[in-house]
């Protein structure tokens, strides 16, 4: 389907997120004021809300505490090797971590692969839905986050995997 991108603000704790969506309603970013690499609006997208209404109620819920798992259409636009790494994401689950080095490996990249897995998770479009948060480095830091590592440290500690701190 082609068309205008539709999109809608909608407020959370981490500020106000924008979501963008193709007109059939899948989710392209979701993103958080300040991304390095977020999207802002243009002039020739069209409002939308009523598009986004699943979203903002699972996405409430999950700041809530009350939702571990986003069911969502998702379709970011990326390279075949960034949506392989994207689609990795989607297996670490809520209240868990994982490393770049293991997510190169659940996409059977080789060790080498490192810096470029880490580069597809730092443009993954779909914040939050797609947890890149839930990577540290492999000696067990918080490291790199679009968001700012202060959200990523916020949504951990929502999800239970660090002690929780203020916003």
């Amino acid at each position: 389907m082609t068309g205008p991108i539709r999109y809608t603000e909608t407020p959370s704790p981490l500020g106000t997120l924008l979501l963008t969506a193709d007109p059939d309603g899948s989710l392209t970013s979701l993103s958080v004021p300040g991304q390095r690499g977020g999207r802002t609006a243009g002039a020739d997208w069209v409002r939308d809300p009523a598009l986004f209404r699943d979203a903002e109620e699972q996405l409430a819920a999950y700041f809530a505490g009350d939702l571990k798992e986003f069911r969502l259409r998702l379709r970011p636009h990326g390279t075949d090797f960034r949506r392989r790494v994207w689609d990795a994401l989607d297996d670490v689950p809520y209240g868990a971590t994982t490393t770049y080095g293991e997510i190169a490996a659940r996409i059977g990249a080789p060790r080498a692969a490192v810096r470029a897995v880490g580069g597809a998770i730092g443009a993954n479009p779909l914040l939050i839905l797609r947890p890149c948060h839930r990577v540290i480095g492999a000696n067990g830091t918080l490291t790199g986050y679009a968001g700012g590592l202060d959200r990523k440290q916020w949504l951990l500690a929502l999800e239970g995997v660090l002690p929780a701190v203020g916003h």
